[in-house]
Order: C-alpha cells, then sequence, then structure tokens
C-alpha cells in the first residue's frame, strides 16, 4: 500500500528532478523557423517584396522599423484557408522584442484584418522596441486563421545594453502613469497563482495521504462505495468551494473598486482595403516548369506579352523571400539593399535565354533560369512532392525608364532528373 513514507519519496524525487532540468544552461539556438513551413505554402501564399528594417543594431528601448509590401498570390493553394481573418505580428525567438506599433495601408493594425483579397498587394509597417541583449533573427509574420503563421524574411538584429534597463511606461486614459508595463501587476497575479496553488496542494494532498487504486478498487469491488469519501471529506470539499468563491468576489470587488473603467479584451475585426490596383502591362503565360534536382535549379519557360508604351526587362523573380537577380540590368541589381539579408539573394542571380528587352506590343516566349544551393537550404524542394506540385513567385519588369511592373508567374512544376556525365 502507498503510505505517507512513500508519498515523501515520491514528492522529493520530482522537486530533485525539477532542480536538475531547471538548473540546466540554456543552449543558444540560431534557426530559421520559416524553413519549417510547407514549401507550397511559401511559394504560393504571401509573397513579401520591398523590405525593409530600419537599423541592425540598437540599444536596449531602442526601435527598428521592418516595412515593406506583401501580394497574396492568385494562385492562393485549396488547402490553405483564405485570408478572411489574419493578423500582421512579428517572428523572433521569445519576447527578446516588444512590438510597439504596426500598420497595414497606413491603418493601425493592432487588431486583427479581414477580407484581405487574394491577386492585390498591401503595405505594412511593423515597429519594435529592443528588450533583451541578443541577435535575432526578426520577421514579419502574417497569421492567417486556419492556416497559421506565414513567416517573410528575416534579417539578423542585435540589440544591445542591459535587460534590466527595459521599460514600458505607459499613461492611461485617466492620467496615470504606469512606469514599467511589464511588471505591473504581476505581484498580483503571482499572489493569486500561489493562493490558488496552495489550495491545489492541500487538496491533492489530502486525497494522496490514503491508499489509492488498489484499496479503493477492492472497496469497490466489496461494494463499500461509503467508505471512499467519509464525512471529513465532505467538509473539506464543502470549505474549499466557500473558500473559492469568497476568493473570486473579494478579488473581483476590490479590482472593480480599484479600477472603475475597464477595456475589455480586443477581439473584433477591422477592414483593410488594398492598394490601388494598377493595370496589368506585362502578361505572363506560363508554358512550362521544371525543378532539376541534380542541378538545384528551377527553369520557367513562359509566355510574356508587352502591353505597356516602352520596352521591358526582366530584373528579378522572387519567391518564398529568395530574390534571384538579373545582374545584367543595373536597375534592378541597384533595388536591392546593401543591407538586405545577403543569404536570401543568391549570388548566381538570374539567368534569361535572351536579355533583349521586350518591345512594345511584343510577345515573346522565355526562359527563366534561377539555379542555386538555396533551394535545399530554404528546404523548398519538397514542392515536389505536393499533391498539387506547383510553384508561384513575382517577376518584376523594368522599363526603359526604370519602372517598375509586377506580374505573377504561376503553374504546375514537375522534377527533372538528369544523368551526371563522366
Amino acid at each position: 500500500m502507498m503510505g505517507v513514507p512513500y508519498l515523501k519519496q515520491t514528492l522529493l524525487a520530482a522537486l530533485t528532478l525539477m532542480v536538475v532540468f531547471t538548473g540546466l544552461a540554456p543552449v543558444a539556438v540560431q534557426a530559421h523557423g520559416e524553413r519549417a513551413t510547407e514549401p507550397y505554402i511559401r511559394t504560393r501564399t504571401v509573397h513579401w517584396y520591398d523590405l525593409s528594417w530600419s537599423t541592425d543594431k540598437l540599444q536596449v528601448n531602442g526601435t527598428v522599423t521592418v516595412k515593406g509590401r506583401f501580394r497574396l498570390l492568385s494562385d492562393w493553394p485549396d488547402a490553405v484557408s483564405k485570408p478572411d481573418l489574419v493578423f500582421l505580428s512579428n517572428g523572433s525567438p521569445g519576447a527578446v522584442l516588444t512590438r510597439v506599433e504596426s500598420y497595414i495601408n497606413d491603418m493601425p493594425a493592432q487588431q486583427s484584418a479581414r477580407n484581405l483579397e487574394i491577386g492585390r498587394d498591401y503595405d505594412f509597417k511593423i515597429v519594435m522596441k529592443g528588450r533583451v541583449p541578443g541577435k535575432w533573427h526578426l520577421h514579419p509574420v502574417l497569421n492567417v486563421h486556419g492556416a497559421g503563421q506565414i513567416v517573410g524574411p528575416g534579417s539578423w538584429v542585435t540589440v544591445e545594453g542591459s535587460a534590466a534597463d527595459f521599460k514600458e511606461p505607459v499613461t492611461t486614459l485617466h492620467g496615470t502613469k504606469i512606469e514599467d508595463l511589464q511588471t505591473f501587476g504581476v505581484a498580483r497575479v503571482q499572489l493569486v497563482q500561489l493562493g490558488f496553488g496552495i489550495i491545489a496542494i492541500v487538496w491533492l494532498l489530502w486525497w494522496l495521504r490514503r491508499p489509492l487504486i488498489v484499496s479503493r478498487w477492492l472497496a469497490l469491488q466489496a461494494g463499500r462505495e461509503d467508505l471512499l469519501i467519509t464525512r471529513a471529506d465532505d467538509k473539506l470539499a464543502a470549505a474549499t468551494l466557500v473558500l473559492v468563491l469568497l476568493i473570486v468576489i473579494i478579488g473581483y470587488t476590490q479590482t472593480v473598486k480599484e479600477f472603475p473603467q475597464l477595456v475589455p479584451l480586443q477581439s473584433g475585426s477591422v477592414y483593410t482595403p488594398p492598394l490601388p490596383e494598377s493595370p496589368q502591362q506585362v502578361q505572363v503565360k506560363l508554358i512550362r516548369a521544371e525543378y532539376d534536382v541534380p542541378g538545384r535549379s528551377m527553369r520557367i519557360t513562359a509566355e510574356v506579352s508587352n502591353n505597356a508604351s516602352k520596352p521591358v526587362r526582366i530584373g528579378e523573380f522572387t519567391t518564398a523571400g529568395l530574390r534571384f537577380i538579373n545582374k545584367k540590368l543595373d536597375v534592378a541589381v541597384a533595388a536591392v539593399s546593401p543591407k538586405f539579408p545577403k543569404e536570401l539573394v543568391p549570388a548566381s542571380g538570374l539567368v534569361l535565354d535572351s536579355d533583349k528587352p521586350l518591345l512594345p506590343g511584343e510577345t515573346r516566349t522565355m526562359k527563366i533560369d534561377s539555379s542555386d544551393a538555396a533551394w535545399e537550404l530554404e528546404r523548398l524542394v519538397s514542392f515536389l512532392s505536393n499533391v498539387d506540385s506547383r510553384m508561384g513567385g513575382l517577376l518584376f519588369f523594368y522599363d526603359s525608364d526604370g519602372k517598375r511592373l509586377i506580374s505573377e508567374v504561376y503553374g504546375p512544376i514537375i522534377p527533372v532528373f538528369k544523368a551526371i556525365k563522366s
């Protein structure tokens, strides 16, 4: 039978394990969480572009602004919930930075946004405040209800200083000044948690003090259910119920008295219209897309029609945060900020079968080759094993005046295996 000595040994062992595991030194993990997202989501849902980080180094309490645009690809996967309800957020390894402000198309985005339109573009801006010193990977994130997080490209941001210096002062609508929001009310919450924790422990120990399971099972087999719950058990249960009700009522009364005007947690959503739609001046029709597995290369054959008034050239192909640049086009090269994460700009760039400008009114079949180990490093090649085996991305064209025109390209993709020549 399990008695008091056995109970003491069990609790002692549990406490020992807690001390051992909590005493282990934390291990710094530098992972790219976006790589865990399925490739068909990264290549066919949200395409982030024109991203910039205001700084790569800041002090505790300093701010960094992440801004740019995103396009909801027209070829949105059937297996992914539509962006009927989304929330703009940030991705980082824990609460190492605090989100201060966020906007979609210059509208405050502290609430969820509803009914985002597929095939349209949106501006965004996120202002983050340094909280914990260290080197952190900072991403924009669009949380889609029913689909989860869709993470954008990330850049390393270094926070310097001391975590003890972090402050989040707030002035309420009534003029009350809170020195630090992160510690405001924490002591009260901890006291309540401690109180309920003590009640829970007392309740558990009350039942654990006597033999369990086997003895109670034998009592049931003997038809002596009356032995399982004693008069003392009933009295303790009644006292515990009364005590909990008193704590809740007194706590509620005191809170309402101290804070007579309360704002409930915001759970509503707002509609944010997309950016004005530009005329589709360059039409792209996919003819064939294949992925050369040994060569780690995506090859696109597309029919491109220039409906603009000036000649255009392909400057960039972007998908899943990767930017393949046509290095023969100076305006496309200049569009890449030196501060943009270099691992997301493959050195091999974009290779075209012909870099001759596409004249106004001209339609031409073009072959676009984006080869790089980044396809493997970003874990994107598994889109070949998806049930629909489709790819998607954005093509950036530039006219003779340097104006950028954006077109979508998407469709089925097939793997290609070539024998290695000896």
